[in-house]
Protein backbone atom coordinates (compact mmCIF):
# COMPACT_ATOMS: atom_id res chain seq x y z
CA UNK A 1 0.00 0.00 0.00
CA UNK A 2 1.19 3.53 -0.76
CA UNK A 3 2.21 5.95 2.00
CA UNK A 4 -0.53 7.37 4.18
CA UNK A 5 -0.97 10.87 2.72
CA UNK A 6 -1.81 13.65 5.19
CA UNK A 7 -2.99 16.99 3.82
CA UNK A 8 -2.41 20.22 5.73
CA UNK A 9 -4.95 22.85 4.69
CA UNK A 10 -4.00 26.21 3.21
CA UNK A 11 -5.05 28.21 6.28
CA UNK A 12 -1.93 26.96 8.06
CA UNK A 13 0.20 29.09 5.75
CA UNK A 14 0.48 32.84 5.35
CA UNK A 15 0.45 34.27 1.82
CA UNK A 16 4.25 34.46 1.88
CA UNK A 17 4.47 30.77 2.79
CA UNK A 18 5.37 31.18 6.45
CA UNK A 19 3.76 28.88 9.03
CA UNK A 20 0.68 30.58 10.46
CA UNK A 21 0.16 28.67 13.70
CA UNK A 22 3.19 28.90 16.03
CA UNK A 23 3.01 26.27 18.72
CA UNK A 24 1.68 23.58 16.38
CA UNK A 25 4.69 21.40 15.58
CA UNK A 26 4.26 19.11 12.58
CA UNK A 27 7.61 17.44 13.22
CA UNK A 28 6.13 14.23 14.72
CA UNK A 29 4.28 13.62 11.46
CA UNK A 30 7.02 14.87 9.14
CA UNK A 31 9.54 12.54 10.80
CA UNK A 32 7.27 9.49 10.46
CA UNK A 33 8.47 7.71 7.32
CA UNK A 34 5.17 5.89 6.89
CA UNK A 35 3.46 9.23 6.26
CA UNK A 36 3.60 11.70 3.40
CA UNK A 37 2.75 15.32 4.25
CA UNK A 38 1.04 17.39 1.56
CA UNK A 39 0.72 21.15 2.02
CA UNK A 40 -2.42 22.39 0.27
CA UNK A 41 -2.49 25.85 -1.27
CA UNK A 42 -6.11 26.22 -2.35
CA UNK A 43 -7.64 28.81 -0.02
CA UNK A 44 -11.12 29.44 1.40
CA UNK A 45 -12.96 26.30 0.24
CA UNK A 46 -11.43 22.97 -0.65
CA UNK A 47 -12.34 21.07 -3.81
CA UNK A 48 -12.37 17.37 -4.65
CA UNK A 49 -9.04 17.72 -6.44
CA UNK A 50 -7.46 18.91 -3.18
CA UNK A 51 -8.50 15.92 -1.10
CA UNK A 52 -9.06 13.03 -3.53
CA UNK A 53 -5.54 11.65 -3.12
CA UNK A 54 -5.38 12.15 0.66
CA UNK A 55 -5.99 9.66 3.44
CA UNK A 56 -6.28 12.33 6.14
CA UNK A 57 -6.73 16.10 6.23
CA UNK A 58 -5.74 18.44 9.06
CA UNK A 59 -8.18 21.31 8.55
CA UNK A 60 -7.86 24.84 9.89
CA UNK A 61 -10.19 27.64 8.75
CA UNK A 62 -10.87 26.36 5.23
CA UNK A 63 -14.36 25.23 4.27
CA UNK A 64 -14.98 21.61 3.33
CA UNK A 65 -18.19 21.44 1.23
CA UNK A 66 -20.00 18.33 0.03
CA UNK A 67 -18.56 18.78 -3.46
CA UNK A 68 -15.10 18.00 -2.08
CA UNK A 69 -16.23 14.66 -0.65
CA UNK A 70 -17.58 12.21 -3.25
CA UNK A 71 -18.10 8.70 -1.92
CA UNK A 72 -15.23 7.31 -3.99
CA UNK A 73 -12.62 9.32 -2.10
CA UNK A 74 -9.85 7.47 -0.23
CA UNK A 75 -10.06 10.11 2.50
CA UNK A 76 -10.75 8.55 5.91
CA UNK A 77 -10.19 11.42 8.36
CA UNK A 78 -10.72 15.15 8.70
CA UNK A 79 -8.96 16.35 11.85
CA UNK A 80 -10.36 19.80 12.63
CA UNK A 81 -7.85 22.19 14.21
CA UNK A 82 -10.18 23.32 17.01
CA UNK A 83 -13.78 22.52 17.89
CA UNK A 84 -15.95 24.53 15.50
CA UNK A 85 -17.00 22.65 12.38
CA UNK A 86 -19.70 24.88 10.90
CA UNK A 87 -17.67 25.14 7.66
CA UNK A 88 -17.57 21.35 7.26
CA UNK A 89 -20.41 19.42 5.61
CA UNK A 90 -20.71 16.75 8.28
CA UNK A 91 -23.38 14.74 6.46
CA UNK A 92 -21.18 14.60 3.36
CA UNK A 93 -18.28 13.36 5.49
CA UNK A 94 -20.43 10.56 6.85
CA UNK A 95 -21.73 9.62 3.40
CA UNK A 96 -18.15 9.46 2.13
CA UNK A 97 -16.96 7.29 5.01
CA UNK A 98 -14.88 10.09 6.54
CA UNK A 99 -14.54 10.58 10.31
CA UNK A 100 -14.51 14.20 11.50
CA UNK A 101 -12.61 14.79 14.72
CA UNK A 102 -12.25 17.88 16.90
CA UNK A 103 -9.99 18.87 19.81
CA UNK A 104 -12.25 19.62 22.81
CA UNK A 105 -9.64 18.99 25.48
CA UNK A 106 -7.25 21.49 23.92
CA UNK A 107 -9.62 24.46 23.78
CA UNK A 108 -11.62 23.92 26.97
CA UNK A 109 -9.39 25.98 29.28
CA UNK A 110 -8.17 28.65 26.78
CA UNK A 111 -11.65 29.61 25.57
CA UNK A 112 -13.10 29.53 29.08
CA UNK A 113 -10.30 31.88 30.16
CA UNK A 114 -11.05 34.12 27.16
CA UNK A 115 -14.71 34.38 28.17
CA UNK A 116 -13.80 35.25 31.75
CA UNK A 117 -11.25 37.76 30.51
CA UNK A 118 -14.09 39.56 28.74
CA UNK A 119 -16.33 39.37 31.82
CA UNK A 120 -13.63 40.85 34.06
CA UNK A 121 -12.64 43.55 31.58
CA UNK A 122 -16.26 44.62 31.09
CA UNK A 123 -17.02 44.57 34.81
CA UNK A 124 -13.96 46.69 35.59
CA UNK A 125 -14.42 48.98 32.57
CA UNK A 126 -10.83 48.20 31.72
CA UNK A 127 -10.69 49.87 28.30
CA UNK A 128 -12.43 53.02 29.55
CA UNK A 129 -9.95 53.32 32.40
CA UNK A 130 -7.05 52.70 30.06
CA UNK A 131 -8.22 55.65 27.94
CA UNK A 132 -8.70 57.86 31.00
CA UNK A 133 -5.18 57.14 32.20
CA UNK A 134 -3.69 58.09 28.84
CA UNK A 135 -5.37 61.51 29.11
CA UNK A 136 -3.30 62.36 32.17
CA UNK A 137 -4.76 64.62 34.92
CA UNK A 138 -7.97 65.34 32.96
CA UNK A 139 -8.72 61.64 32.70
CA UNK A 140 -7.88 60.93 36.34
CA UNK A 141 -10.35 63.65 37.33
CA UNK A 142 -13.19 61.67 35.70
CA UNK A 143 -12.49 58.33 37.40
CA UNK A 144 -15.64 58.38 39.52
CA UNK A 145 -17.78 58.76 36.39
CA UNK A 146 -16.85 55.22 35.36
CA UNK A 147 -17.56 52.90 38.25
CA UNK A 148 -17.21 49.21 37.54
CA UNK A 149 -19.65 46.43 38.41
CA UNK A 150 -18.96 44.10 41.34
CA UNK A 151 -19.25 40.37 40.62
CA UNK A 152 -20.35 38.86 43.89
CA UNK A 153 -23.99 37.79 43.68
CA UNK A 154 -24.28 38.77 40.01
CA UNK A 155 -25.74 36.22 37.60
CA UNK A 156 -23.22 34.58 35.29
CA UNK A 157 -25.27 32.93 32.56
CA UNK A 158 -24.38 30.72 29.64
CA UNK A 159 -26.09 29.71 26.44
CA UNK A 160 -24.83 26.14 26.42
CA UNK A 161 -23.33 23.92 29.11
CA UNK A 162 -20.76 22.02 27.11
CA UNK A 163 -17.07 21.49 27.60
CA UNK A 164 -16.06 25.17 27.59
CA UNK A 165 -19.00 26.51 29.59
CA UNK A 166 -18.44 23.96 32.33
CA UNK A 167 -14.80 25.00 32.57
CA UNK A 168 -15.81 28.67 32.69
CA UNK A 169 -18.12 28.02 35.63
CA UNK A 170 -15.39 26.06 37.45
CA UNK A 171 -12.93 28.91 37.00
CA UNK A 172 -15.50 31.54 38.01
CA UNK A 173 -16.57 29.81 41.23
CA UNK A 174 -14.33 31.90 43.55
CA UNK A 175 -15.97 35.13 42.34
CA UNK A 176 -19.20 34.27 44.15
CA UNK A 177 -21.45 34.77 41.14
CA UNK A 178 -24.74 32.92 40.68
CA UNK A 179 -24.36 30.49 37.76
CA UNK A 180 -27.23 29.62 35.42
CA UNK A 181 -27.33 28.04 31.96
CA UNK A 182 -29.69 27.07 29.20
CA UNK A 183 -28.86 23.88 27.33
CA UNK A 184 -31.59 21.45 26.22
CA UNK A 185 -28.98 18.67 26.00
CA UNK A 186 -27.30 19.22 29.37
CA UNK A 187 -27.09 16.45 31.94
CA UNK A 188 -28.86 17.74 35.09
CA UNK A 189 -26.46 15.76 37.29
CA UNK A 190 -23.45 17.47 35.70
CA UNK A 191 -25.07 20.88 36.11
CA UNK A 192 -25.85 20.11 39.76
CA UNK A 193 -22.25 19.03 40.40
CA UNK A 194 -21.12 22.48 39.23
CA UNK A 195 -23.82 24.32 41.17
CA UNK A 196 -25.31 25.56 37.88
CA UNK A 197 -29.07 26.05 37.71
CA UNK A 198 -30.55 24.91 34.38
CA UNK A 199 -33.19 27.37 33.20
CA UNK A 200 -35.31 27.89 30.09
CA UNK A 201 -34.28 30.12 27.22
CA UNK A 202 -36.36 33.08 28.34
CA UNK A 203 -34.94 32.95 31.86
CA UNK A 204 -31.31 32.84 30.78
CA UNK A 205 -31.78 36.15 28.93
CA UNK A 206 -34.03 37.72 31.56
CA UNK A 207 -31.87 36.90 34.59
CA UNK A 208 -28.34 37.30 33.25
CA UNK A 209 -26.03 40.08 34.39
CA UNK A 210 -23.30 38.59 32.19
CA UNK A 211 -24.53 36.33 29.39
CA UNK A 212 -21.83 34.22 27.71
CA UNK A 213 -22.41 32.40 24.42
CA UNK A 214 -21.03 28.86 24.52
CA UNK A 215 -23.10 26.95 21.97
CA UNK A 216 -22.12 25.72 18.49
CA UNK A 217 -23.31 27.48 15.35
CA UNK A 218 -26.09 25.41 13.77
CA UNK A 219 -29.21 26.31 11.79
CA UNK A 220 -31.09 26.28 15.11
CA UNK A 221 -28.67 28.64 16.87
CA UNK A 222 -28.10 31.14 14.06
CA UNK A 223 -29.33 34.50 15.42
CA UNK A 224 -30.42 32.78 18.62
CA UNK A 225 -29.41 36.07 20.26
CA UNK A 226 -31.81 38.37 18.43
CA UNK A 227 -33.50 41.72 18.97
CA UNK A 228 -36.41 40.27 20.92
CA UNK A 229 -34.18 38.35 23.33
CA UNK A 230 -31.75 41.22 23.76
CA UNK A 231 -34.71 43.46 24.65
CA UNK A 232 -35.63 40.99 27.40
CA UNK A 233 -32.24 41.38 29.12
CA UNK A 234 -31.72 43.60 32.15
CA UNK A 235 -30.77 47.15 31.43
CA UNK A 236 -27.08 47.29 32.30
CA UNK A 237 -26.38 43.64 31.44
CA UNK A 238 -23.39 42.49 29.38
CA UNK A 239 -23.05 40.01 26.50
CA UNK A 240 -19.91 37.96 25.85
CA UNK A 241 -19.47 35.88 22.69
CA UNK A 242 -16.43 33.65 22.22
CA UNK A 243 -18.28 31.01 20.17
CA UNK A 244 -19.34 32.02 16.64
CA UNK A 245 -20.39 35.42 15.33
CA UNK A 246 -23.63 34.48 13.55
CA UNK A 247 -25.16 33.11 16.76
CA UNK A 248 -25.75 36.79 17.52
CA UNK A 249 -27.78 39.09 15.28
CA UNK A 250 -25.04 41.69 15.15
CA UNK A 251 -27.25 44.52 13.95
CA UNK A 252 -29.64 43.92 16.84
CA UNK A 253 -26.71 43.87 19.26
CA UNK A 254 -25.35 47.12 17.82
CA UNK A 255 -28.76 48.73 18.31
CA UNK A 256 -28.97 47.56 21.93
CA UNK A 257 -25.46 48.83 22.68
CA UNK A 258 -25.92 52.13 20.89
CA UNK A 259 -29.19 52.81 22.69
CA UNK A 260 -27.70 51.91 26.07
CA UNK A 261 -30.05 48.99 26.73
CA UNK A 262 -26.98 46.80 27.23
CA UNK A 263 -24.05 48.18 29.21
CA UNK A 264 -21.47 46.52 27.00
CA UNK A 265 -20.30 43.49 25.07
CA UNK A 266 -17.11 41.47 24.76
CA UNK A 267 -16.79 39.89 21.31
CA UNK A 268 -14.04 37.57 20.18
CA UNK A 269 -16.18 36.62 17.16
CA UNK A 270 -18.07 38.75 14.66
CA UNK A 271 -20.32 38.46 11.64
CA UNK A 272 -18.69 38.76 9.18
CA UNK A 273 -15.05 38.09 9.96
CA UNK A 274 -13.13 40.21 9.43
CA UNK A 275 -15.55 43.14 9.63
CA UNK A 276 -15.32 45.75 6.88
CA UNK A 277 -13.44 48.93 7.71
CA UNK A 278 -15.82 51.42 9.30
CA UNK A 279 -18.31 48.78 10.45
CA UNK A 280 -20.63 50.09 13.15
CA UNK A 281 -19.50 47.50 15.71
CA UNK A 282 -15.97 48.91 15.44
CA UNK A 283 -17.14 52.39 16.38
CA UNK A 284 -19.02 51.56 19.59
CA UNK A 285 -17.15 52.60 22.75
CA UNK A 286 -18.86 50.04 25.01
CA UNK A 287 -17.56 47.00 23.11
CA UNK A 288 -14.33 45.09 23.71
CA UNK A 289 -13.24 43.34 20.52
CA UNK A 290 -10.75 40.61 19.64
CA UNK A 291 -10.07 39.08 16.20
CA UNK A 292 -11.29 35.52 16.95
CA UNK A 293 -7.98 34.98 18.69
CA UNK A 294 -8.36 35.83 22.38
CA UNK A 295 -7.83 32.19 23.35
CA UNK A 296 -4.80 31.79 21.09
CA UNK A 297 -1.72 31.03 23.15
CA UNK A 298 1.36 28.90 22.69
CA UNK A 299 -0.12 26.27 24.99
CA UNK A 300 -3.47 26.32 23.21
CA UNK A 301 -1.98 25.77 19.76
CA UNK A 302 0.40 23.09 20.98
CA UNK A 303 -2.49 21.19 22.54
CA UNK A 304 -4.71 21.57 19.47
CA UNK A 305 -1.85 20.34 17.31
CA UNK A 306 -1.42 17.29 19.52
CA UNK A 307 -5.17 16.75 19.27
CA UNK A 308 -4.88 16.60 15.48
CA UNK A 309 -1.74 14.44 15.35
CA UNK A 310 -3.28 11.74 17.56
CA UNK A 311 -6.24 10.89 15.26
CA UNK A 312 -3.96 10.93 12.19
CA UNK A 313 -1.74 8.35 13.84
CA UNK A 314 -4.75 6.32 14.95
CA UNK A 315 -6.32 6.13 11.50
CA UNK A 316 -2.94 5.48 9.84
CA UNK A 317 -2.64 2.44 12.11
CA UNK A 318 -6.22 1.32 11.48
CA UNK A 319 -7.54 2.42 14.87
CA UNK A 320 -10.73 4.35 15.61
CA UNK A 321 -9.75 7.91 16.69
CA UNK A 322 -11.11 9.81 19.68
CA UNK A 323 -13.47 12.79 19.60
CA UNK A 324 -15.34 11.80 16.44
CA UNK A 325 -18.19 14.23 15.73
CA UNK A 326 -20.12 12.03 13.29
CA UNK A 327 -20.19 8.88 15.40
CA UNK A 328 -22.47 7.13 12.91
CA UNK A 329 -19.54 6.87 10.49
CA UNK A 330 -17.97 4.30 12.79
CA UNK A 331 -20.57 1.80 11.52
CA UNK A 332 -20.12 2.84 7.87
CA UNK A 333 -18.83 0.02 5.67
CA UNK A 334 -16.57 2.34 3.71
CA UNK A 335 -14.91 3.76 6.80
CA UNK A 336 -14.51 0.31 8.33
CA UNK A 337 -12.86 -0.90 5.11
CA UNK A 338 -10.43 2.02 5.14
CA UNK A 339 -9.35 1.20 8.69
CA UNK A 340 -9.03 -2.49 7.86
CA UNK A 341 -6.79 -1.68 4.88
CA UNK A 342 -4.51 0.40 7.13
CA UNK A 343 -4.32 -2.41 9.70
CA UNK A 344 -3.40 -4.87 6.96
CA UNK A 345 -0.71 -2.51 5.67
CA UNK A 346 0.78 -2.18 9.13
CA UNK A 347 1.28 -5.94 9.57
Amino acid sequence: MSAFRVGVSAAFHRPDGRWNFPGFDLAPLVQDRSLEIVHLRNGAALAHADVAALDALILAGDALPASALPASSRLALVARFGVGYDKVDVAACTAAGVALTITPDAVRRPVAVAALTMVLALAGKLLVKDRLTREGPAGFARRTDHMGVGLEGRVLASLGLGNIAREMFRLAAPFGMRPIAHDPYADPAVAASLGVALVDLDAVFRDADFLCVHCPLTPATRHLVNAERLAAMKRGAFLVNTARGPIVDQQALEDALEEGRLAGAGLDVLDPEPPPAGARILQLPNVILAPHALSWTDQCFAAIGDGCIAPVRDVAAGRVPQHVVNREVLADAGFIAKLAARRDAAR
